[in-house]
């Protein structure tokens, strides 16, 4: 009898999450026991498209949706592909560990992007004398399927809204590049393809 009073999802609302990622071929990439939690409304807690989706539904609502890779983690970019001397890491070094930032990167490369967040690279290879990083996210260039289902929503508070995250949720990111410097973690995903912990990248000087 209480259906009808249950707060739908709109903006300024925290929206409990269960999701389960996979790519075009149904493969699953990842699918958490715990749902995520999320502000929403703009606050780039998920991609625009599946806010989109998810505007104006309520508890036990569940959908599929596809992301192409401009709806995603963007396009791979084969010049954000890099090969430095293995003596600039420290050790032990293994692949899937990420670094902010390269090494003595050029000085004009580095005024150019001022502005901009650094870049969190993760090593893909490891030779004798060369190290491979890649600062593409690792789902970049793919297109993605969401299945999600609305476990909880309730109405944000004033401090949640004035951080722009849920409580205790500033360093879980879903569905979006995790560009907090707190926010990134040493797991497969960087930042996990939804979400992240405390763990951090580290920074080579």
């Amino acid at each position: 009898m209480f259906d009808k009073f249950r707060m739908k999802i709109e903006k300024n609302t925290i929206v409990s999450l269960r999701y389960k990622l996979t790519d075009a071929q149904n493969n699953v990439i990842e699918e958490p026991d715990s749902p995520m939690v999320y502000l929403h409304g703009g606050y780039e807690g998920t991609f625009p498209k599946i806010e989109t989706l998810l505007d104006g539904q309520d508890i036990g609502y569940e959908a599929t949706i596809q992301l192409e890779p401009n709806e995603a983690f963007g396009e791979y970019d084969p010049e954000l592909l890099k090969i430095e001397p293995r003596t600039r890491f420290p050790e032990p070094l293994e692949v899937g560990m990420q670094f902010e930032g390269v090494p003595d990167a050029e000085e004009d490369a580095a005024a150019d992007e001022v502005d901009d967040e650094p870049l969190i690279y993760t090593v893909t290879d490891v030779a004798d004398n060369q190290v491979v990083l890649d600062g593409n996210h690792p789902l970049a260039g793919m297109a993605l399927r969401f299945w999600v289902q609305v476990e909880d929503v309730r109405a944000a508070t004033d401090d949640e809204i004035e951080n722009r995250h849920p409580e205790g949720g500033e360093s879980f990111s879903f569905g979006m590049p995790n560009e907090e410097d707190d926010g990134d973690d040493d797991e497969e995903f960087p930042g996990g393809a939804l979400g992240g912990n405390d763990a951090g990248p580290r920074t080579l000087h």
